[in-house]
This record gives structure tokens, C-alpha cells and sequence, in this order.
């Protein structure tokens, strides 16, 4: 029902239709109160560089897997990353630090993705400032914070501002209720760079644009440990003529359903809705072979006996890849905060 209820309210937003114009006072009312806690709010700043990677467009956009990538770039280069998160739909307000270890339930999905993916150190907390000052109490090492969301968590100050723009672009381009977005589109003029993720959206505004793109690589069953490349899966299932069933807790599981199909993987797709918490076992009266799932999601099926012993769940890998020109003006923008690059940067 909720997954329903996403895809239909999605699909109001993307017009300026007859539920757009009635809900549109209501939206001049949010605006105005959104306008009011900016200006009231004082941003604090912590002791190292902050990298805010936001969105405007209520719900998912990429940005979680932008993250990542931007995570494993900094590591890379020789900086020590750590990550903070708001942790949506996790129990408690408490802020909390994430290991690759941590309870979904209590830490949120996309929090432990990152933690179990880049292997940096993590910490969540609705108070993204509170949850920096954890994070560096509690490893001193950390040189720059990359904060996963948190574009409209104006108490946290922030260096650089990476606004993800995913495939339904901007919608209609209104606020919150009558369209879907948590800020005006002048707010993308603010930010320092825009990323298209799977969108060629033609957004108005005179802030740089990078692309960025995405793949499925290797598939990993849940049972086994086992790994494989998503191609020679996809041999394996034709040969077979395996029955296949693709299921996703993200928001926009369109794109997911069709990275398979790409591989030329017929399956029958299964919405489950953002965030999904897998209490419930979604896959008990399906008769299928296999069964692909996202890695946000595989977090929580890894922490439930059932679904964790499923020999016929693989969690799929998504491989993002950055503008390198991106890249390139995000380290030169470390580099003037800070007076010591690191020393194989």
C-alpha cells in the first residue's frame, strides 16, 4: 500500500495538475515557515572541512550512492573521511556512532550501507552537529566530514554544498504539499555543485552541473557469501530459464528493475517502498528462483535469520562514477581550508 501510495504521489508532483493547485496555498504557507527557520537558525561549525551531499526533491535521488563514491574518492586521495547521517526511520534521536557491525533498526539502513561500504568511520543523529562532535571525539583522526543528506540542516555549517538531481528532476517545481520539493529551485543556485544522477533535466540555474552514472556490477548471495558477476548470472538464469523476482525498498525502484532488464534479466518486480523494514517477510509466498534485491535493503535482510539464510536472495552491487571534474573541484576546494594536504594527495 505505501509503495502505491509513493508512486501515485510521485506522479501528482510531476504536474501541475488539479491536486497541485488546490494543495498550492498550503504550500505558500510551508514556504513561508521554511523562510522563517532559516533566518532564525544559527549554523555551527566544527573543526574540520564539512561536505553536505543534499537534495531538494523529497525522497531518493542518489545521493546515499554519491556519498559512497565521494567517501572512497577522499580515502583514496589520503584524506580521512568520516560520515554522518540524519539515519531515517532508525529508533531513537540519540546521536549514535555506526560501525559495519551496527543494527539497521537502530543506526538506519543507508547509515550502515556507507559504514559496511567505504568502511569509515560513521555516526547519525536527527542534531547533525551533535553527531560531527561524537564522531570526532571518537576518532581524532577524521580530517573532513562528509554529511549524507542534511542540505536543509541549516545548524550544521558546511564548505561545500553537493545538491543530487535524480530522474524526476525537479517535478513541477513547487514546494512541498502541491509539488515535492523541501526547498524553492533558487536554492540549487546556492549550492556549490549539481550532480545529474540518470536525469538530463534542464534545471535553471547558474550552478556548475556534473554527471554522474551508474552500473550493476557483481551480485553477492546473502546464504553463501557467494559472488558473481550480474552477466554471468544473467547467463546462468536463461540457460536455466530460472524464475526471477527483483524487490526494492528505495524510491525509486524503476530504476533499479531496469539496470536488471539492461542485463537481460526478465523479472517480476516487486515494490516494497522506501526504507522498507523487512519485519514482515516479503517473499514468503513467492515461488522464484532468485531473488535481487538493493544493497540498502540487503542491510536489513543480512540481520534477519530468514531472510539472511534465503539461498535464493542476491544483493545487487551499484557502482557510481563521478565527473572527474567534479572531484577535481572538490579537492581544490579542501585544499584552500586546509594548510596541509595530505601527503599523497
Amino acid at each position: 500500500m505505501r509503495a502505491e501510495l509513493e508512486t501515485w504521489l510521485h506522479a501528482q508532483w510531476a504536474k501541475r495538475g488539479l491536486a497541485a493547485w488546490l494543495l498550492s496555498p498550503l504550500s505558500l504557507i510551508y514556504l513561508a515557515a521554511v523562510r522563517m527557520r532559516a533566518h532564525r537558525i544559527r549554523a555551527e561549525k566544527l573543526p574540520v572541512p564539512v561536505l553536505v551531499v543534499g537534495n531538494i526533491y523529497v525522497g531518493g535521488t542518489g545521493k546515499t550512492p554519491v556519498t559512497i563514491q565521494l567517501v572512497r574518492t577522499l580515502k583514496a586521495v589520503g584524506y580521512k573521511p568520516g560520515v554522518i547521517s540524519r539515519g531515517f526511520g532508525r529508533k531513537g534521536d540519540t546521536p549514535q556512532l555506526v560501525t559495519p557491525e551496527s543494527d539497521a533498526r537502530v543506526v538506519g539502513d543507508e547509515p550502515l550501507l556507507i559504514a559496511q561500504q567505504t568502511g569509515c568511520p560513521a555516526a547519525v543523529g536527527r542534531d547533525r552537529v551533535a553527531a560531527g562532535k561524537l564522531l570526532l571525539a571518537s576518532h581524532p583522526e577524521i580530517n573532513v566530514i562528509v554529511s549524507d543528506d542534511g542540505l536543509q540542516h541549516l545548524r550544521l555549517a558546511r564548505d561545500f554544498e553537493l545538491a543530487v538531481i535524480g530522474a524526476r528532476g525537479i517535478g513541477n517545481g513547487w514546494v512541498l504539499p502541491a509539488g515535492p520539493l523541501r526547498e524553492p529551485p533558487s536554492r540549487l543556485d546556492t549550492v556549490d555543485a549539481l550532480v545529474l544522477n540518470a536525469t538530463t533535466d534542464t534545471i535553471a540555474s547558474r550552478t556548475p552541473r556534473f554527471a554522474a552514472t551508474s552500473q550493476i556490477g557483481a551480485a553477492h548471495q546473502l546464504a553463501t557469501g557467494a559472488t558473481a558477476h550480474i552477466d554471468d548470472l544473467s547467463d546462468k538464469i536463461n540457460k536455466a530459464k530460472s524464475r526471477v523476482l527483483a524487490a526494492a525498498g528505495i524510491a525509486s525502484p524503476e530504476r533499479f528493475f531496469a539496470m536488471l532488464r539492461a542485463h537481460d534479466i526478465a523479472c517480476a518486480e516487486l515494490r516494497l517502498g522506501d526504507h522498507y523494514s523487512f519485519e514482515v517477510n516479503p517473499f514468503e509466498h513467492w515461488d522464484t528462483d532468485y531473488i535481487f534485491v538493493t544493497g540498502k535493503d540487503a542491510v536489513k535482510c543480512r540481520q534477519i535469520p530468514e531472510l539472511a539464510q534465503d539461498p535464493r536472495i542476491w544483493a545487487v552491487d551499484l557502482e557510481m562514477h563521478l565527473d572527474p571534474y567534479l572531484i577535481e573541484l572538490v579537492l581544490g576546494r579542501l585544499k584552500e581550508l586546509t594548510q596541509t594536504a595530505p601527503k599523497n594527495h
